[in-house]
């Protein structure tokens, strides 16, 4: 980590080893809570490195972060009990019941690596109407979620190895992406012009565009110009 200039600690004269005081060791402390939060370096750094940075508020942040990590441990540990002891005939579990954690733990999920930045854009009215309506899906379409957006990350990979936009591959998969959406999106809010803006935060955005760069290189920006063809068509 010292490496890219998070940690720069002293040097000893008489024999040039790295001298590590309470400052440095509280800086690595915050550096290791963000890196458990998924954070890369380069924006560690940033946070660190700029003014406005209050270690008190970070770890009020990060105690905030841990608590509900705990909470969504508890509650898939306490999903898990339930089923055993369904399987056991001791209680009755509802199939809703069987989800319960699995849909929380997506939406904590999406909220950790993209929350903030999508609540800032979008505001927390909608984004709150976007998990209420995760929340409630069903087993089926928990199910077919799951399924479809396996079919569109697979589409999409193929989709930039044929390097065409315009081509039916390409095309397919802006068709899923659509669908994929509308699990999330309340009602009212899609529209084309939505849907090609949510697709430039994705270039634009690099929490985003990482997820994306894992499906394929370059797939953000393959997806933005799909999806700009797609509607062009519309």
């Amino acid at each position: 980590m010292t490496g890219i200039g998070l940690l720069k600690p002293e040097r000893n004269s008489k024999n040039n080893y790295r001298i590590y005081n309470t400052d440095h060791l509280d800086k690595l402390q915050q550096i290791l809570f963000y890196r458990e939060l998924g954070m890369e370096l380069g924006e560690i750094r940033r946070i660190l490195d700029s003014p406005d940075f209050d270690r008190e508020k970070a770890l009020t942040s990060h105690l905030a972060e841990l608590k509900k990590r705990r909470e969504r441990l508890e509650l898939l540990i306490e999903n898990v009990q339930k089923t055993i002891a369904s399987m056991k005939g001791e209680i009755i579990m509802r199939d809703t019941e069987k989800l319960t954690g699995f849909k929380k733990e997506l939406i904590e999920e999406n909220e950790r690596k993209y929350g903030k930045e999508v609540r800032r854009r979008y505001g927390d009215d909608l984004v709150n109407a976007s998990n209420t309506k995760l929340m409630g899906m069903t087993k089926e379409q928990y199910a077919y979620l799951e399924k479809l957006t396996g079919e569109l990350n697979n589409t999409l990979r193929d989709a930039c190895l044929e390097g065409d936009p315009a081509g039916e591959k390409a095309q397919e998969a802006c068709r899923l992406h659509k669908k994929w959406l509308s699990f999330s999106w309340p009602e009212g809010v899609y529209s084309p012009e939505a849907h090609i803006e949510l697709a430039r935060i994705y270039v634009e955005d690099e929490r985003f565009n990482g997820y994306y760069e894992k499906i394929a290189p370059g797939c953000a920006v393959f997806l933005y110009d799909a999806l700009n063809i797609f509607y062009s068509k519309a």
